[in-house]
């Protein structure tokens, strides 16, 4: 596999994080995220990009395409294959270690592939960051994220997660969003990853497949916990949990053929010396569980990818592309 070339970024700028990516028949777009700027200050706070990219598999090269209106990263994205158009809602900019600082957005943009442009849409009812998107038919959902920050003891920031959803309705000429209510109770964990949404049907119910991550602090480990949506109750329901826990350094999430596909270093302790040693000519192997919502199993397998660096799944793009 020959390495792709390099996207056409700025050379004020580096380390682009919290940016989603999107799949549009065979072209690969990198939307916004947060970034740092050698021509800052202070050097340490990241700023949020409206920077926009294009991959073409056909080509096998990159394309600068029409920046966003505004610039955000940790936003709800979804994209609309059968009308060719990507929706951004809320997001903002924060650093890695101290994401509680961050800024929040509640803007809407709509981009038109074919024309190369965004528009802008109805906001969101208040900012909102850190959320999932994804299309339900004809609707555009937004779930989850935080809102405004308070601090603990006054003096350490702490982000004020939201327990509701909203639902715009993509209808030209009528972009209006209503307000679902809260779907998890008071207690229960509201952190969700950018999630995976795959549909499913049971008891002719459409359940919302998204991979959920609940942080405890021993051994710095997180626990993979996969959840369902069901719509009429409005509530999640706990499905399954990777078998295998993993450091969130090194999780990573993708949907391919109807089964959820979760990546982790094999050997996350092997990666600092790997680090340290240049004599690794491949990266670490890498570990993938994989879900299948129709049997509720897991399966497994080990690999190792084709470059030689370690994955930083932080950073890394992925997603599903349909190659015509």
């Amino acid at each position: 596999m020959a390495p792709s070339p390099p996207m056409p970024c700025s050379p004020h700028t580096y380390s682009l994080s919290n940016f989603y990516s999107a799949t549009l028949c065979s072209h690969l777009y990198v939307l916004g995220g947060s970034l740092f700027d050698a021509r800052s200050f202070p050097l340490d706070r990241p700023l949020p990009s409206s920077s926009a990219f294009r991959f073409d598999f056909a080509t096998f090269s990159w394309t600068k395409v029409a920046p966003m209106i505004s610039p955000r990263g940790s936003f709800a994205c979804a994209a609309d294959c059968d009308c060719g158009r990507i929706f951004v809602a809320g997001g903002g900019s924060r650093h890695a270690m101290f994401g509680a600082a961050g800024s929040r957005m509640s803007s809407v943009e709509m981009y038109d592939v074919e024309r190369d442009e965004w528009v802008a849409l109805e906001g969101l009812p208040r900012f909102r960051a850190g959320c999932v998107g994804f299309l339900v038919g004809k609707e555009f959902w937004v779930m989850g994220g935080y809102g405004e920050a308070r601090t603990v003891s006054g003096v350490f920031p702490m982000d004020e997660y939201y327990r509701d959803g909203l639902v715009m309705k993509l209808m030209d000429g009528c972009w209006k969003w209503r307000e679902i209510g809260d779907m998890w109770r008071e207690g229960e964990r509201r952190r969700e990853a950018p999630g995976i949404v795959m549909l499913d049907e049971r008891c002719f119910k459409v359940l919302f497949k998204i991979l959920k991550l609940d942080g405890y602090v021993e051994n710095s480990l997180w626990h993979t916990i996969f959840d369902w949506y069901n719509i009429s109750s409005n509530r999640w329901f706990m499905e399954s949990s990777v078998p295998r826990k993993s450091h969130l350094d090194s999780i990573g999430f993708v949907a391919l053929d109807g089964e959820l596909h979760v990546m982790s270093l094999l050997n996350t302790a092997c990666m600092i010396d790997a680090r340290k040693s240049r004599q690794h000519k491949r990266g670490l192997p890498l570990l993938i569980q994989i879900y299948d919502p129709n049997k509720r199993k897991w399966r497994s397998l080990t690999t190792r990818p084709p470059f030689s660096d370690t994955l930083d799944f932080k950073t890394a793009v992925m997603c599903t592309v349909r190659l015509q």
